[in-house]
């Protein structure tokens, strides 16, 4: 056994599910170990896309995936996906074939290139180290909620194992599915981490003058400060973020408790679907009675969410007086976006669960609290709180349908069971506020890098992860045509997948951005594209939307067998700028 094949076989053990790649000389051995363990293989057509599909499926399965590239130009092929996948803290981990050549072609510092995006980087050392380089890598991307770049030396990788090492790889692989799973048996799930929340003595204390009756005021106990400040709001909202995941019937006790509103950052959508407190999702994608509650309230608490300048509108949707908790695993992101009155480390479910037996137990509020629930309330939520519900003035004419007539119309058709994922760019709007997701893990948002071109290897590697529900591709003409190879690799698959492609023939974003100055636009618009055609040309089935009664397509393919993918290519409006593009611009 060599080097390649123990980490192959390594992370098999360890419970890598799938790996996703474009294979070539460097990465042949290792992928081929991977699948020869068990690992699903998926091969793409970029690296981007790989990465991307990696990415997706790591967010939806909540297990570390595996991105396999060759050395030197598969490795910056996949950087714009590695990127997205840094920055948001995806459990990935990009197995990256090195040179050691000074004059090989595909030389390039593979270490320095990974560090500049914000990934961690690692290093197979040697095949005696083999085990446990391999092992802490994966625990780095598993534990630290990171994107890993293991470098595997060419060199490195051709070396045999001693035989002490061999037979401890062949003990871990044995493990697998066993009694005992080797180290994997040790390894915790990466969004099911937990750690000691006990409720502190001094809850039980009595409280200072000035503060709610039965709560101590011990400022040097976060967890004390925090139950001290549910109790004393009257108008709380949670915002749950993607660290929430997991965590919904932990708060939605404790917000039963404190009388709370919820809300979620776009990726985390869907996290309080059904509930009648849900607001949908914050900042600049909330809706006008969102956006109105969220700023009234008297306390914001954000459970695994960082508080970005989208979720916060720059800060316009947190009021001047209200107080703000943050609550993360890991330290290093507490205030990192805006200030927060209280910062507290900890899992979501646990941190949950810990603060609100402080308000229930001895010393606690105990009695539930109304808060933010009120009658009213509840009945404005029921009327205004889907975009839907907020009046508009359909533009469709011409050929074009609007893309919030061709959004509510496909949310009608969908079934219930579905999974969205949403390209960057002009459009993105619609399908995240216009498309409703049974909970949230059926929402994939690839935003974190604002990357165009990641959603359709988005909506793949989703898919793969969630084969239960119809995966919904949602992109702009731009994102779809930059990311088009991997049509074929959605048709290879046989995925019962929606492409749904806004096609308003420019680059929205930058049109809307530079035409009001009067600046020359030939640069960001196109001549018409058959975009159905090209969708036929790789096995789909197809359907162009100019108008709602075009939509029969789209409902006739719902209705199966779905033997074959859908493009549908919606003709869009294209004279109104999406109302969310200033913000965005913002933030450039």
């Amino acid at each position: 056994m060599n080097v390649a094949e123990a980490v192959g076989a390594v992370l098999a053990s360890l419970g890598v599910r799938a790996a996703f790649g474009v294979v070539g000389s460097g990465n042949f051995h290792v992928t081929n170990a991977l699948a020869e363990h068990g690992v699903r293989y998926v091969a793409a057509r970029h690296e981007c896309g790989a990465a991307t599909m990696a990415d997706a499926y790591a967010r939806m399965s909540g297990t570390v995936t595996v991105v396999s590239v060759h050395q030197g130009p598969g490795l910056t092929n996949a950087l714009t996906g590695v990127t997205e996948a840094a920055k948001s803290r995806t459990p990935l981990l990009v197995l990256a074939p090195e040179v050691t050549s000074p004059t090989s072609n595909f030389r390039i510092d593979q270490t320095a290139l990974a560090e500049a995006v914000g990934a961690h980087c690692a290093r197979i050392g040697s095949a005696e180290t083999v085990v446990d380089d391999t092992v802490m890598a994966f625990l780095a991307a598993l534990l630290g909620r990171r994107t890993v770049v293991l470098n595997l030396p060419l060199d490195v990788q051709a070396e045999e194992l001693p035989e002490e090492v061999a037979g401890a790889v062949r003990e871990l692989v044995a493990g697998r599915g066993g009694a005992h799973r080797g180290v994997a048996s040790r390894v915790p799930a990466p969004w099911g981490l937990t750690f000691p929340l006990e409720p502190p003595a001094e809850a039980a204390a009595e409280a200072e003058e000035g503060e709610p009756e039965g709560l101590a005021a011990e400022p040097s106990d976060a967890l004390t400060r925090f139950a001290r400040l549910l109790a004393g709001a009257s108008r709380p909202v949670f915002v749950a973020g993607r660290g929430a995941r997991g965590a919904r019937r932990e708060l939605e006790a404790l917000g039963e408790h404190v009388g709370a509103l919820f809300a979620t950052s776009a990726v985390a959508k869907g996290h309080f679907h059904g509930s009648p407190w849900d607001l949908d999702v914050s900042g600049g994608f909330a809706t006008p009675l969102a956006a109105e509650l969220i700023r009234e309230a008297d306390l914001v608490v954000g459970w695994g969410c960082s508080f970005t300048m989208w979720t916060t509108r720059h800060g316009t949707l947190i009021g001047p007086e209200a107080k703000v908790v943050q609550v993360d695993l890991d330290p290093d992101a507490l205030g990192v976006h805006r200030e927060v009155d209280l910062g507290v480390v900890g899992d979501v479910r646990e941190t949950a669960r810990a603060v609100g037996a402080l308000l229930a137990g001895p010393g606690g509020r105990g009695e539930p609290a109304p808060g933010y629930r009120t009658p009213e309330i509840a009945a404005r939520i029921a009327r205004e709180g889907r975009w839907r519900d907020v009046p508009y003035e359909d533009t469709s004419a011409g050929g074009r349908i609007d893309p919030r007539t061709l959004t509510i119309g496909l949310d009608d058709l969908l079934p219930e069971e579905r999974l969205v994922a949403v390209d960057s760019g002009n459009f993105m709007g619609y399908p995240s506020m216009f498309l409703t997701v049974p909970d949230g893990s059926a929402f994939c948002f690839t935003q974190a890098f604002q990357s165009i071109g990641l959603g359709l290897a988005t909506a793949i590697g989703a898919a793969l992860a969630r084969p239960d529900r119809v995966t919904v591709a949602a992109l702009g003409d731009g994102g779809a045509l930059m990311g088009i190879a991997e049509l074929e690799t959605v048709v290879r698959l046989g995925l019962p997948m929606m492409i749904v492609v806004y096609d308003d023939e420019e680059y929205g974003a930058e049109v809307h951005h530079f035409a009001p100055h009067g600046l020359p636009l030939g640069v960001v618009t196109f001549p018409p594209v058959d975009i159905a055609g090209i969708g036929r040309g790789f096995g789909c089935e197809a359907v162009t939307v100019r108008t709602e009664e075009d939509l029969a397509g789209v409902a006739a393919w719902l209705k199966g067998p779905r033997d074959k993918p859908l493009v549908v290519h919606a003709k869009v409006t294209a004279d109104t700028p999406a109302w969310w593009l200033e913000e965005a611009f913002r933030g450039h």
